[in-house]
């Protein structure tokens, strides 16, 4: 009996020791790295870059200056430092123009108070409806959606992964990597700017979330934010792309040291991100619908300099999706069609997601988006036939082997 109660005890002993020790390696502090204000700064010019579209980069320049003068910090974690069993989470803005645009009027009407933190309730809620704390978030696109992603994270005191499911921005919720290798983006919360909160526990596919959240965007007039895609540590790491975070630095950073130095901005963008020139002229046409939450462009661009006489002409969901060299399918997503300024390297910007100022310059590039979207899945969900055209995609690589060549 005494043997037995010794064996016992010293089980026991083992057990506790072994909770403790799973306990203080889940704390432990892992990898995490404050990022400077200029490194932030750098990031928010790079992530304009990344968002495939036009892009309001110097709100998101002031906002983080102002962050910054009021001692917040922001964290981030390199994807291979993110342990197995860590719960991440991806928070997401879904856009929601049109029909109902009356209700931001009765709501103006109304004097309803707007919340300043829906992405953080949004955040915490879905964490309350699972039972789990978040250890990192991921961002889910460029543009303001890594700056909204490092505010919640700064605001919960944890990092942001240096990764993301799409490397671009997209128009729709399904159009991820995450989506592609078969993971759930639901559970998933979403909370207006009005505080409403809708909590998704389960859906048919990642499709369906997209229809549910985007209905509920629409019918709160402009938007609302949601955090989707709960996923362990190790999901992540299969699913996410690499270093996406420091690719947009580096773009910032490239952009800011060219001009500084009177180089042309455009050039040394496309040298650090192994990128394409693929027209210069100025906007002629930029028609836009907007309806169910989007908005769609049909841009035409005239050629100047080395591509006088050719027409460049540009179709968009939200983000650019396909472009044409004279008739010609030139791009297409998942690869990423930038619109900069010539002057300085930076996204154009107009009225409207996606716009085109009427008679602006224009550069149109072209940069490789990870392989990972070149399986059949991938292609189905952000190739060009989802948008409803008759083609396949093919590479900036292969497009390029074809397309008339163009001297300075």
């Amino acid at each position: 009996m005494l043997r037995r109660d010794r064996y016992v005890t010293a089980t026991l002993a083992l057990g506790v020791c072994l909770i403790v020790s799973s306990a203080i390696v889940r704390t432990q502090p892992t990898a995490v790295r404050t990022l400077t204000e200029q490194e932030m700064l750098d990031m928010m010019q790079g992530s304009s870059i990344q968002a495939s579209r036009s892009s309001n980069t110097e709100p998101m320049l002031k906002t983080v200056r102002d962050a910054f003068a009021q001692g917040k910090k922001f964290t981030m974690v390199s994807l291979r430092d993110v342990r197995d069993d860590w719960h991440v989470a991806v928070p997401v803005g879904v856009g929601g123009g049109g029909a109902w645009e009356y209700v931001r009027e009765r709501t103006t009407e109304q004097k309803l108070p707007t919340i300043p933190d829906a992405s953080v309730r949004a955040v915490q809620v879905l964490q309350t409806h699972m039972g789990v704390k978040f250890d990192a978030l991921i961002r889910f696109e460029g543009a303001a959606a890594t700056l909204q992603t490092f505010q919640a994270a700064s605001a919960l005191g944890i990092p942001v992964v240096d990764a993301c499911p799409v490397g671009r921005s997209v128009p729709e919720l399904q159009m991820q990597l995450t989506f592609v290798n078969g993971l759930p983006l639901a559970p998933a919360a979403a909370v207006t700017r009005w505080g409403d909160v809708m909590i998704l526990d389960r859906a048919v596919d990642g499709y369906r979330v997209e229809d549910l959240f985007r209905a509920a965007a629409v019918a709160s007039g402009g938007g609302v934010s949601a955090v989707q895609n709960p996923m362990s540590g190790k999901d992540a790491k299969a699913s996410v792309i690499d270093g996406s975070v420091s690719q947009a630095i580096l773009f910032g950073r490239t952009l800011r040291e060219a001009r500084a130095q009177k180089r042309d901005p455009v050039a040394a963008l496309l040298g650090a991100a192994h990128g394409v020139k693929l027209f210069q002229g100025t906007v002629t046409k930029a028609d836009m619908k907007g309806d169910r939450g989007f908005t769609w462009w049909d841009v035409e661009i005239a050629g100047t300099k080395a591509y006088t006489g050719h027409v460049y002409k540009v179709y968009l969901k939200n983000e650019n999706i396909v472009a044409w060299l004279d008739g010609v399918p030139d791009a297409m997503s998942p690869d990423l069609i930038v619109n900069l300024d010539p002057e300085t390297g930076d996204t154009l910007f107009g009225t409207g997601l996606g716009a085109y100022p009427m008679g602006k310059p224009v550069v149109m590039v072209g940069i490789p988006n990870s392989p990972k979207w070149r399986t059949p899945k991938g292609l189905e969900v952000l190739g060009p036939r989802h948008f409803g055209f008759d083609f396949d995609y093919r590479s900036l690589d292969d497009l390029q082997k074809t397309r008339p060549a163009f001297r300075p």
